[in-house]
């Protein structure tokens, strides 16, 4: 189905090629991923790039924490379109008024900086750029990790909030130029395969060896014209799960005809890499050759064809999980609920042809339910123009708004030791919404939209829908923006500055967040040996969601599914920091004070081995190590949590993406890393000191020195790496945090 080869390949007269004798560094230069890149860099550099995006986006759990930082940054009128959608925190009800709160701020700051604002239900954040904003060779940034449109020509990037700050303010996004990965279709797909099928053997070939980490995918072939624009979209969407830094694809006639229907011609352009680009990987993708997909927890990239599932089911669901053994039974697995929603599922034809298959066929009143959430209303109404949304409600489903909220757990979280089967875009560790720790189990299998229907028609029982007889019958899309324009604010060019934002009380500020100091002592708060530790485990979405206004709030649930007692060690460390802070001129009282404390031995016990340590030059911090950190989520918060309740550092091995490694940059957390096959046998509450780091960060040296002193009065050296660092991020970790370093500027 998916082959990867890692040597590099031309692309020469439509086909991949190694026989040619030509020369690389040229070739690269004609790919379409390295030529919209240069035409959106700034710097004189074809390597370390400066990019400036032609629009940004976010959704309602992130873009008040990226106003409040770039105003703090300087922040006077948005330099760009800058698009606010409301799809995440519309429907979840903790916490009062606060969610509504974050709107009315969102449409106040459209106002006052001149941007554009998507009231809740109206779309989902994907939908609507893909819809309104896509354009051939541009660039959008998102702090959505599934930022993607290159199906349409757009390279769109999923980042945390810090890197759209910096576009707010007239930076950059700095990077090195990636490498490009060459991705060639050939085949068309059978009836009843779907693009959730397609993405996840993608993913299965690439994602556990790292394949196509931080790199470009480019998509060519003749494959491409045997799939409509809504089925590229579902697969592009998906490729943020292979770890990706973006995606490309060949653009057509077809997407020439999805812009003429979205009443904007003028964004389409024929896009193809010139004849003999070089690639530096190649995947091969027969669509001939893809099969129905499930992809088991935890992961997306854990996934089979449905028929080798049912033929292995209690083997399989006892390795995701052994409590999901009992699922399998003699006649078949059967799910308790069925999702197909967000960017990913809730495109027209997934809906459409999910409706073709449950015509006349009624899900059952058993424990198995369908909820179908349309990614906005302009696809909701030609669902009901069509005749697709009463199928669906005669056959049992329920159809609700435009809303992100099943992807994370806000919405439809099922129940205890269900077993949920969703077209989303991610199946992590308790992410649809259950809380092991107090006793709930809850599981998300992710199917294509087509055989989630084929399951539903069955009551439940997991099917394949090329084992369901159907004839695919979806009209042409007619799209209709006059729900947009009643209710969308446009005030991009119309920045009013004498706007009042509107704050409610639980937007909050960040803390204080000080430069780093010369030297650090640094406890351990969490130790996870996991092979990937995820962004929902580092702060868990779903019931966070109304709290991502408020920074202090919101960093009681780090780590909180993970390490229930980081919050409080954590905290216990920021208060001798806060306080040495605060009485650095007043050093007696502060050793007074700190006398009886651990802590105070501790570093009176390191002045025995480094005389020049002092309270003045001695900052106190938490650390967390876990092997991999940052997996999923483009979601600052991951690292501003950290942040907020005293961290400085993280340790690993490798971080997952590149977007977490950058946001523990923006705010101020050290990234180190230790090579592959140290041990790392320490526990919570051991401490690592590191001296001389800020001059180590100034000076550019990549490996630091560092001591460990473990709680058994053991003591081991480690060496600790930072890796490359701009001139930028050095100059951010050293002032602290992105929010110091522009204050630092602008005086």
């Amino acid at each position: 189905m998916v082959t990867y080869t890692p040597e590099g390949v031309f692309y020469k007269d439509g086909r991949p090629r190694r026989d040619l004798d030509a020369d690389i560094f040229a070739a690269r230069q004609k790919t379409l991923a390295y030529q919209i890149l240069q035409a959106h860099n700034i710097s004189d550099s074809d390597n370390a790039l400066r990019i400036k995006f032609d629009a940004l986006c976010s959704h309602d759990i992130t873009y008040v924490g990226i106003i409040q930082t770039a105003r703090a940054s300087g922040l006077k009128e948005f330099p760009v379109p800058y698009v606010m959608t409301n799809c995440h925190n519309s429907l979840c009800a903790v916490g009062g008024t606060i969610n509504e709160d974050d709107h009315v701020f969102g449409l106040s700051a459209a106002k006052k900086f001149g941007g554009i604002f998507v009231p809740p239900n109206l779309a989902v954040i994907h939908s609507y750029m893909r819809e309104e904003w896509a354009a051939c060779g541009n660039m959008i940034l998102g702090s959505d990790s599934h930022t993607r449109y290159g199906a349409l020509g757009t390279m769109g990037v999923g980042e945390g909030g810090p890197e759209l700050v910096k576009q707010l303010v007239g930076r950059t996004y700095d990077l090195a130029m990636p490498q490009t990965v060459l991705v060639y279709l050939t085949g068309a797909p059978k009836r009843g395969v779907g693009p959730h099928d397609v993405a996840l053997a993608l993913i299965k070939a690439v994602f556990a060896g790292g394949l196509v980490k931080n790199k470009v995918l480019e998509f060519c072939g003749p494959g491409i014209t045997n799939l409509s624009v809504d089925f590229r979209n579902g697969i592009d969407v998906m490729t943020t799960e292979t770890t990706c830094l973006s995606s490309i694809w060949e653009t057509d006639e077809q997407v020439q005809e999805y812009f003429a229907i979205h009443g904007r011609p003028e964004a389409y352009r024929k896009l193809a890499p010139d004849d003999g680009a070089y690639y530096d990987a190649l995947i091969e993708i027969d669509l001939s050759q893809i099969a129905c997909m499930i992809a088991l927890p935890f992961h997306p990239s854990n996934a089979y064809t449905i028929h080798e599932f049912q033929d292995r089911a209690a083997e399989l669901l006892a390795e995701a999980d052994e409590r999901l053994a009992d699922k399998a039974k003699p006649d078949g697995v059967w799910a308790d609920q069925g999702i197909i929603a967000g960017c990913a599922g809730g495109l027209y034809e997934n809906i459409g042809e999910a409706a073709d298959i449950l015509r006349g066929r009624p899900t059952g009143s058993g424990y198995f339910s369908l909820s179908v959430y349309p990614q906005s209303i302009p696809v909701a109404q030609a669902l009901n123009k069509s005749g697709a949304a009463d199928d669906l409600l005669n056959s049992g489903a329920v159809l609700k708004p435009c809303f992100c909220g099943p992807c994370f757990g806000a919405g439809d979280v099922p129940s205890n030791n269900a077993l949920s089967i969703r077209h989303t875009t991610r199946n992590f560790p308790s992410r649809e919404g259950s809380k092991p720790g107090e006793g709930q189990l809850a599981t998300v299998a992710l199917m294509d939209a087509r055989s989630i229907a084929a399951t539903a028609a069955n009551g439940g029982k997991i099917t394949a829908a090329t084992d369901v007889d159907y004839t695919p019958a979806v009209p042409s899309y007619a799209f209709d923006d006059k729900s947009y324009l009643a209710r969308v604010y446009n005030g991009y060019g119309k920045a009013d500055p004498t706007q009042e934002l509107r704050f409610g009380p639980n937007i909050g500020d960040y803390p204080p967040f000080y430069p780093l100091a010369e030297n650090l002592e640094l406890e351990l708060c969490a130790v996870l040996h996991d092979d990937v530790t995820t962004t929902d485990e580092l702060i868990p979405s779903g019931e966070t969601s109304s709290y991502r206004s408020n920074p202090e709030r919101l960093a009681q649930f780090a780590l909180s599914r993970r390490v229930p007692d980081y919050v409080a060690r954590s905290k216990r460390i920021r208060e001798y920091e806060v306080k040495r802070q605060g009485n650095i001129e007043q050093k007696n009282i502060w050793w007074d004070d700190l006398k009886d404390s651990g802590l105070f031995k501790k570093i009176r016990q390191l002045q025995k081995s480094y005389k020049f340590i002092s309270i003045e030059n001695t900052a106190i911090g938490s650390c967390i190590f876990a092997r991999k950190p940052g997996d999923g989520s483009a979601r600052e918060q991951a690292a501003s949590c950290q942040r907020v309740l005293g961290g400085m550092a993280n340790i690993c091995y490798e971080y997952a993406t590149k977007r977490y490694r950058s946001n523990c940059i923006n705010w101020g957390i050290l990234p180190f890393t230790i090579d592959e096959g140290v041990d790392f046998p320490y526990e919570a509450g051991d401490t690592i000191f590191v001296p001389n780091i800020r001059q180590a960060v100034a000076e550019g040296r990549t490996n630091i020195p560092a001591e460990v002193r473990q709680t058994n009065g053991q003591k081991h050296a480690l060496t600790l790496h930072l890796g490359d660092l701009t001139d930028e991020e050095r100059q951010i970790l050293l002032a602290g945090c992105l929010m110091n370093y522009y204050k630092s500027v602008e005086s």
